[in-house]
């Protein structure tokens, strides 16, 4: 069984929050209703969208509220999204050193291939995984999921939100906060990753203290 590294992808491999909160704020405009601020945009990213929208507009349908983001949000996924910087490089790294790479999201997984694809880091990675009906993070079931379908031993979680970190818990992983995505250092902190850190430069030296690469 390959030691397996499962990461999050939003915040965590892909700077996508631009493109995210575009078609989050396009729906609302669109339904006529109030923004949220940017502090409670941050609370709701990693949510699953129904419950981003009931959260934001308990007085609407959020299926169709949900709905109408995904059309927005296929057409428009890569306008600025990015990999983080190295992070490329990094997943090439630890593909060449024997791990296997997989990705747990709350995200669809359709949707999360296209992502991954539109901004070049698909063919670095072993699997995409949704969430698809199976109970969001912070419930370990999308992570475990997603190492079952590379058939890995599991490693580590790395992810930028409270909710990855708690997942990774829950899955017997060692956890990695980055904090250049969604959530604040103070508010991973209270998750008590095993690692909170400001990027991913730290972690091929956190997997050879490991012994595991």
């Amino acid at each position: 069984m390959k030691p397996t590294i499962v990461f999050d992808l939003d915040g965590t491999l892909v700077d996508s929050l631009a493109d995210i909160t575009a078609s989050f704020h396009h729906v609302l405009r669109e339904a006529g209703l109030p923004l949220p601020e940017d502090a409670e945009m941050a609370d709701l990213i990693g949510r699953p969208l129904a419950e981003m929208f009931r959260r934001a507009a308990p007085e609407h349908d959020a299926e169709e509220l949900s709905e109408a983001y995904r059309a927005h949000y296929r057409a428009h996924m890569a306008d600025q999204s990015r990999p983080y910087p190295g992070v490329p490089e990094l997943l090439g790294e630890l593909r060449t050193r024997g791990f296997a790479l997989a990705v747990a999201t709350t995200k669809r997984s359709a949707t999360a291939r296209r992502l991954a694809e539109a901004v070049g880091l698909l063919p670095l990675l072993d699997h995409v995984q949704g969430t698809d009906g199976l109970a969001p993070k912070p419930a370990p079931d999308v992570v475990l999921a997603a190492l079952a379908a590379v058939g890995g031993r599991g490693v580590c979680m790395v992810g930028d939100t409270t909710h990855d970190v708690l997942a990774g818990k829950a899955a017997g992983l060692c956890t990695y906060a980055v904090s250049w995505g969604t959530h604040r250092p103070e508010v991973l902190a209270a998750a008590e990753p095993d690692h909170l850190e400001p990027d991913l430069n730290r972690l091929p030296r956190l997997l050879e203290a490991l012994a595991v690469g």
